[in-house]
């Protein structure tokens, strides 16, 4: 929560700008303190909760796209503390259905298409700070709550354990393979150049003997 404007007039209204785009803010911020209104900026939904709690502003004006919690949720949680909340929805025109879905359930005074410019907030000026219609949403204000973060991980933990009976015969032992070592042997010399070469070292030897003679 970061205040950005001050005002010596001790009866200035206050707005909630809740967005998490900086220009968006920025551009609201320029607009209202033109207005002479406090400004109060918020860039999450449920510390928008709580900064609403706290502050009480006189005019909440709540994007619809918000980090933690959705801008829907967000208006029917400060419609439900005060019912006298006034809070306009932004969103850009391709979530107009939406917008206007949200305005009716959380009852809001209106909705506007971003970027909001001055002159967007001032031709709507008059039904903004009209009569504050009641917020049929409130009824179903539990269901719109998704499932606690602790929860789905325990869900997911519960479903990914695989529980193993004691009683569950176990897989028998997979043989194991008998390496028998292959012994090469190494081919005997044939005999035959042996004997081919026999009659020649007699040849040899005769002629010498009978040279000396």
């Amino acid at each position: 929560m970061v205040r950005v404007t001050e005002t010596d007039d001790p009866d200035a209204q206050v707005v909630l700008i809740v967005d998490n785009n900086p220009m968006a803010t920025m551009r609201l911020t320029q607009v209202f303190t033109q207005k002479g209104w406090k400004i109060e900026i918020c860039e999450d939904g449920d510390l928008a909760v709580d900064t609403y709690v706290q502050l009480v502003p006189d005019m909440v004006l709540l994007a619809l796209d918000l980090p933690t919690m959705d801008g829907h949720t967000a208006a029917l949680e400060m419609r439900e503390s005060d019912p006298n909340a006034r809070i306009v929805f932004m969103a850009p025109r391709h979530q107009r259905q939406l917008a206007a879905d949200a305005t009716h359930s959380a009852g809001a005074v209106a909705w506007l298409e971003k970027p909001v410019t001055q002159g967007i907030i001032d031709d709507n000026w008059d039904m903004i700070m009209g009569d504050i219609p009641d917020a049929p949403g409130l009824e179903d204000l539990d269901k719109l709550y998704p499932e606690d973060v602790d929860e789905i991980r325990a869900k997911r933990d519960d479903e990914e354990v695989v529980e193993v009976s004691t009683a569950m015969p176990l897989p028998a032992p997979l043989p194991i393979p008998v390496i028998v070592p292959v012994v090469v042997q190494k081919p005997k010399k044939p005999l035959w150049p042996f004997l081919l070469l026999l009659p020649v070292l007699f040849f040899i030897y005769y002629s010498r003997t009978q040279w000396l003679l």
